[in-house]
């Protein structure tokens, strides 16, 4: 199957700065793909060159297999949204959506049927004759939308569309976001530093840093078995412990931790040095030795906060590492233990997940 988007090789620096270092990428027909990281990574660059916005400096973009460098934005099957709306202040909901289909010398008749199944897919049937500005942020954000996918590109890119909203209203355009794109069928590239917004409504996510892409997988791929040490700590809280593999055990190996720690994991040779990412949710706190079959490492609390569902317990292992676990209080609404308490923490060997290679 041709890729709806594919990067092969795709550089682009400004002077002596590089702000995409050597991206490979392919997006699928119908995809709903996510770019994640932090400001200043690269991921807007890189939708500004699917774009046609920007040109590489190296590598090549490919439109549906056809390379594309050097052919200008407004001769590319794409639209893009961005998070400041750019709406006409003077025109009519009708006519900003309208504004495109116009542009390409459609007749009356049919940019009125099209952006009025624009604006029912939106649901905001009934107001055509709307300014923008006698519209709230959300439903200016959704005449962006129609107007963006009117024309019927091939794909959508959205660059951060939702971080002008408040949280609550940002949670439910998220939901409409993804209903929307099922609806219609459209590849969607999406880019955005919130990695909830990434996880809750991509197919898959890419994640990158410092212009390089360090992990694309599944939202379930990408927080379960992080790549590296930044993925494990951008998309959502993660405990990285290190140490030495010291043997082997039942088709794995065997890391040690500080006193008495014991952590099972599998892609480490005996003898290197490796680190090892579990989430705070999949860790058991106690006072009792740990079965023999689980993960174990020994320290001391340090910090407890009640959360209301949940409690976070900051400890502090007998190997230096810094770790939180997270308690549901429907398992212990009491507490399990206090600051400056001994414990012990486990967790399944296969909640642990070795990360940027042995050493």
């Amino acid at each position: 199957m041709v890729s709806a988007i594919e990067l092969a090789g795709v550089e682009k620096a400004y002077g002596r700065t590089a702000a995409v270092r050597g991206v490979d990428l392919a997006v699928a027909p119908g995809e709903f793909f996510s770019l994640l990281g932090p400001s200043g990574c690269g991921k807007t660059t890189v939708l500004r060159m699917v774009a046609g916005f920007e040109e590489p400096s190296a590598g090549e973009v490919r439109l549906d297999g056809r390379g594309v460098n050097g052919i200008p934005a407004e001769r590319r099957d794409v639209n893009m949204v961005f998070q400041s709306y750019a709406l006409f202040p003077h025109m009519s909901v009708f006519d900003n959506v309208a504004f495109g289909l116009r542009r390409r010398g459609a007749g009356k008749a049919e940019v009125r049927t099209r952006v009025g199944e624009m604006l029912e897919m939106v649901d905001l049937s009934g107001r055509g004759r709307r300014r923008p500005g006698e519209l709230s942020g959300g439903q200016q954000q959704r005449v962006a939308l129609a107007r963006a996918l009117v024309n019927r590109p091939r794909a959508l890119l959205l660059d951060e569309p939702l971080g002008a909203l408040d949280l609550r209203l940002r949670q439910a355009m998220q939901a409409e976001l993804k209903r929307l794109q099922r609806d219609v069928g459209v590849t969607f590239v999406y880019v955005t530093h919130d990695q909830g917004e990434a996880l809750t409504m991509s197919d898959r996510i890419a994640v990158m840093n410092e212009g390089r892409i360090e992990q694309v997988g599944t939202p379930r791929d990408v927080y379960e078995r992080p790549a590296t040490r930044f993925a494990a700590g951008f998309i959502g809280t993660s405990n990285v412990l290190d140490g030495e593999v010291v043997e082997a055990s039942g088709g794995g190996t065997v890391i040690g931790h500080g006193k008495d720690g014991r952590i099972e994991v599998r892609g480490a040779a005996v003898g290197t040095r490796a680190e090892v990412a579990v989430r705070p949710e999949k860790v058991r706190l106690g006072t009792d030795v740990p079965a023999e079959r689980l993960c174990r490492v020994r320290g001391t609390v340090t910090d407890v906060v009640y959360q209301g569902a949940s409690t976070s317990y900051g400890v502090r292992t007998s190997g230096g590492a810094d770790v939180s676990v997270f308690v549901q209080n429907a398992v212990s609404a009491d507490g399990i233990a206090g600051r400056g308490d001994e414990v012990w923490l486990s967790w399944e060997p296969r909640h642990s997940t070795v990360i940027g290679g042995a050493r």
